[in-house]
């Protein structure tokens, strides 16, 4: 889902974000503070999905704000973009140690409220399941929005010729927020969806943007389709490799991104160029 919405706001903004990973993060704890406090105040334990996505949601509001602070580098060099958002990245992790502070964050064992399935000798809590599921589903209705919906539309018109759709009279102000906002909340809901089978730490946010990047640098700039193939590369080679060798997590996702670079530079995905 970072590397969904990383993709989206590049191809229609051509803007580097990595302050990506700062959504997730911010999802993350945001996530297990609406949690423990709805809980707190009586809200059955099963409901705790419908809060987490909610909380995710509510908090993709900073999306507008952060795209306004941005708007100064759209049309400036790359590396004035990943100063910025690389700026913004140690700016919320300085807000985030402010507010929840340097300690881990964890929701405990909530999550086996749903229960757990066994298939085989192995055993999988369902929730585990469900987030998979909701990550299928969000892939769906991305693609649903991009290629069925008048918003879509105009949003591919836009990341394929900015100048033409200006002409047209689309308003790219309007579009960038709402762009942006909706790159947010893929992290933002992201990060609350995972945060309670795991723990977040003031790390994390690092750590999801060299994996979201490895994602975009796999599939190719400009592919969704190839950004879900890629994180599903990604993802099942990191959980064979903390299976089998856990020191290897990070080995196998860097050499994946270095034989597509050096095989296939534009990324497997990549259109064709005109």
């Amino acid at each position: 889902m970072v590397a969904a919405g990383l993709q989206l706001v590049f191809g229609v903004q051509k803007i580097v974000n990595l302050a990506c990973g700062s959504f997730y993060a911010l999802g993350a704890y945001f996530g297990v503070t609406v949690v423990t406090r709805a809980l707190a105040a009586g809200l059955p334990p099963p409901l705790f999905l419908v809060v987490l996505i909610a909380g995710g949601l509510a908090l993709a509001a900073i999306g507008p704000i952060v795209e306004r602070v941005l708007r100064p580098v759209y049309d400036r060099d790359e590396s004035f973009q990943i100063i910025l958002t690389f700026a913004l990245v140690l700016m919320f992790e300085d807000i985030t140690r402010f507010i929840w502070g340097s300690s881990p964050y964890q929701m405990g064992n909530v999550y086996l409220v749903y229960g757990q399935w066994k298939i085989g000798r192995l055993t999988v809590p369902v929730y585990n399941l469900i987030v998979i599921a909701a990550g299928g589903l969000i892939a769906l209705g991305m693609g649903f929005v991009l290629s069925r919906t008048r918003f879509g539309r105009i949003v591919r018109a836009t990341a394929e010729n900015r100048e033409m759709s200006e002409a047209l009279g689309v308003d790219m102000r309007r579009i960038y927020a709402r762009v942006f906002t909706l790159g947010t909340a893929l992290g933002t809901v992201g990060g609350a969806l995972v945060i309670p089978a795991t723990a977040v730490t003031l790390d994390v946010a690092v750590e999801v943007i060299v994996e979201a990047f490895a994602v975009v640098v796999i599939s190719g700039l400009g592919s969704m389709r190839g950004t879900f193939v890629g994180a599903l590369l990604v993802g099942v080679l990191k959980a064979v490799a903390i299976a089998a060798y856990p020191e290897l997590e990070l080995l196998v996702i860097y050499v994946i991104v270095i034989a597509v670079l050096v095989l296939r530079p534009a990324g497997l995905f990549a259109r064709a160029a005109a």
